[in-house]
């Protein structure tokens, strides 16, 4: 930038640096000069970070991208920038834009920070999700935004709805961007989000530019081109990250081996220490960085809670933020935390996305995450102020923690990221589209009903039997070879005006909790129903609360302040387990490796002790142990949750069928011998068993009653099963080991 020029260039300082540093000359002046001139007099911004210069001539001339950087890399600014570049100089009308992420706390986030940089252009922004007044809500309809931030979720009400004219609101759709695109592509929203959008191309008659931001992940070329959709193999698309600059090309498949190391050389302080108990790790931060502003992450909400309350105890300024606290709640918090300084906000993964807290001095994580990705996200929170570094501090409570927080830091410290991977076989997900497209249409033909999703697998012909099904059971009518929405659909997801079919996922039945007419949160029905002594009191927002009132009809507790004793609690509805590379990575650690990361004197102590004590009846360098103690005679796989469920469900002959296999270990028959496993291993051979599946499993999975119960419980077992992990384990060696 030259004094009184307010030109930016690539290095803030003369074009003469651009070629040197292998930018093309021309790369700046691509974006409209309006935007160019406010970048530099109102943000006051001297350069551009590398991947907002790398994102510009590849979304500006059209291609799909996935923009990978860390946490506040600067991502929304590359996606905005060349758009509305784009929406300027191609003279874009109407609704041109929509800007999708997984939370609405992150969208209410954004939707300013946006605005600011449409306004720029004399453009406008809005923003629709659940908590949208209607009279927000008929503005937009009555005047189209030219960017629009909303879910998946919203985006699908509009599309079905009967106030929405969706062909006059996003027929003029140019580009989707999909924020925190990770977070969609591992779970069923991703699939429901891939769905939607082929249906919007329907809508609009041409492809739509798709725009992934995500933080550091495993395989970005596959999420790029699963972000692609129905027409993968013929789209143009780009992996964009700092210090890389793939060309953009048809995605042709999982091909990573260019883009996996794309920002993955570890950087950040991190030590590991062990605490012991949760109230010792109260104490801890009670004591320590007096001053600075922390964020605790917990891995469940109950931990939140009692963290919460010990803090307070100990007369430490704490905030709390977790799923199941109001918006109103968490908002507050948030707030609050955002604008103090000597305080805490101690939270579960809520905060782990992009919501903006300010600025951090420290986050500190109780016990471990179950993911390098996630402990990215995490440690992304700090090291943003100049001169700062990215710093972590973990606080174990148990054994087993300290174990699994020593075997993730290691796969960190390796430079290894889970890859993003959908989960199997999303029937369920079909059959909510099949009756939602119904109902956008109103009727449906019969034999063309695949072309809604454009041949996007699995929403192609062969969700046929699952048509069938609905049309057996009245979920869908037919008649002169069209289909309609039937009664079963109406009674089962019609109440609301069909609100039930727009959420992809379950959440567990919970009760909210109200003081006079404050919402604090919601708690597990558990908490009001199991015989305890004394009064009945629940623990929320960190502070305990006495039980006044259930209303079981309505689902509502009325509750007033107490001065302790609240417990919290709530049902996890998730798969349980830990990875086969995380599982794999603890078993290297009691071998003998130690994460390169300071370790407390107690953190090495108790290292030693499981080295000591534990390691010779459970991990053997040569391969894996079956060992046996009294009746008990367990294999120590070291494969992982999904693994050991399937390698339960293979080995039939030996297993004990009424166990609940662990990540480290499955349990055998008490009466087995040497001569029992060499059979039961050769009979196996390449044949994988899928692992058996409880019937009440399949109630967690949403719309599961829009199918057979046979595919249901063939979907649920499909996402418990890791062959390939379980091969690998069954092509090792096995010690037998006989203790006690």
């Amino acid at each position: 930038m030259h004094d009184g020029d307010n030109t930016l260039d690539a290095h803030g300082q003369d074009g003469s640096n651009k070629e040197a540093a292998g930018i093309p000359v021309d790369v700046l002046d691509r974006l409209d000069p309006v935007v160019l001139h406010h970048i530099v007099n109102t943000l006051g911004w001297p350069d551009l970070r590398p991947l907002q210069k790398q994102a510009i001539t590849p979304l500006m001339e059209g291609h799909d991208a996935v923009l990978l950087a860390p946490t506040a890399g600067g991502k929304t600014e590359a996606a905005c920038f060349p758009l509305l570049s784009a929406m300027a100089t191609q003279q874009w009308t109407g609704t041109s834009v929509l800007y999708l992420c997984p939370l609405k706390a992150l969208l209410n986030n954004l939707a300013t920070r946006v605005d600011t940089y449409a306004q720029w252009l004399g453009r406008r922004t809005a923003l629709w999700h659940g908590d949208t007044k209607e009279s927000q809500r008929q503005r937009i309809r009555a005047e189209a935004p030219d960017i629009l931030l909303t879910t998946p979720e919203s985006l699908e009400a509009m599309l079905i709805g009967v106030k929405t004219d969706h062909a006059r609101l996003l027929g003029t759709v140019r580009a989707v961007v999909v924020d925190e695109v990770h977070a969609f592509a591992g779970d069923d929203r991703g699939w429901h989000l891939l769905a939607v959008l082929e249906r919007l191309e329907r809508v609009t008659g041409r492809p739509i530019q798709r725009i992934g931001l995500s933080a550091t992940v495993g395989n970005p070329v596959q999420l790029l081109h699963w972000l692609q959709g129905a027409s993968a193999e013929t789209r143009t698309g780009q992996v964009v990250a700092p210090g890389v600059h793939l060309p953009a090309t048809a995605a042709s498949g999982p091909d990573d081996t260019a883009a996996a190391n794309v920002s993955r050389r570890p950087a950040g302080e991190v030590e590991l220490d062990y605490v012991g108990s949760l109230d010792n790790a109260a104490k801890l931060i009670a004591a320590l960085h007096r001053g600075e502003k922390r964020l605790v992450f917990c891995d469940s909400r109950r931990q939140v809670e009692e963290l919460g309350a010990a803090l307070r105890a100990r007369e430490v300024t704490v905030f709390l933020s977790h799923a199941s606290l109001s918006l109103d709640e968490r908002t507050r918090s948030e707030q609050a935390f955002a604008e103090a300084r000597d305080c805490v906000i101690v939270s579960t993964s809520t905060l782990e996305l992009g919501i903006d807290v300010g600025d951090l001095d420290r986050v500190i994580q109780i016990d471990s995450p179950a993911t390098v990705a996630s402990f990215l996200q995490r440690i992304g929170r700090t090291g943003r102020r100049a001169g700062t570094t990215r710093s972590c501090l973990f606080l174990t409570t148990r054994k087993e923690t300290l174990l699994q927080a020593a075997g993730l830091l290691l796969l960190w410290a390796r430079g290894w990221v889970e890859p993003v991977l959908p989960p199997p076989e999303p029937r369920h997900l079909v059959a909510q589209q099949l009756l939602a497209v119904t109902l956008q249409q109103h009727k449906l033909g019969d034999q063309l009903w695949d072309r809604q999703w454009n041949g996007l697998p699995p929403f192609d012909r062969s969700a046929a039997p699952i048509l069938r099904f609905l049309t057996q059971e009245g979920f869908l009518d037919t008649d002169g070879g069209l289909l309609f929405v039937g009664p079963e659909a109406e009674r089962r997801f019609g109440k609301r005006h069909f609100i039930e079919l727009t959420a992809s996922f379950t959440a567990p039945p919970q009760f909210t909790v109200l003081s006079g007419r404050t919402e604090i949160g919601r708690t597990d029905p558990s908490v009001l129903t199991e015989q305890r002594p004394g009064p009945r009191r629940l623990l929320l927002g960190g502070r305990s609360w006495q039980v006044t009132y259930i209303d079981w009809l309505r689902k509502r507790v009325f509750v007033e302040p107490a001065d302790g004793g609240g417990i919290a609690k709530w049902m996890n509805g998730g798969i349980a387990g830990l990875s086969y590379a995380l599982t794999r990575a603890m078993r290297e650690v009691l071998l003998g490796t130690d994460p390169p990361v300071s370790l407390t004197r107690r953190a090495t102590a108790c290292l030693t002790e499981q080295r000591d004590s534990d390691a010779p009846d459970t991990v053997h360098p040569g391969g894996t142990l079956i060992t046996r103690v009294g009746k008990d005679v367990r294999w120590w796989t070291w494969a992982g949750y999904r693994a050991n469920a399937t390698l339960t469900a293979t080995l039939q002959t030996v297993t004990d069928p009424l166990q609940r296999p662990t990540d480290s270990w499955l349990r055998l028959r008490e009466d087995l011998t040497s001569a029992d496993w060499r059979t039961a291993r050769e009979n196996v051979g390449e044949s994988l068993v899928l692992p058996d599946v409880d019937p009440r499993a399949v109630r967690g999975l949403k719309f599961s009653a829009a199918l057979p119960e046979r595919l249901a419980i063939a979907t649920v077992a499909a996402r418990l099963a890791d062959f390939d992990s379980a091969r690998a384990v069954l092509g090792e060696p096995v010690r037998f080991h006989h203790s006690g």
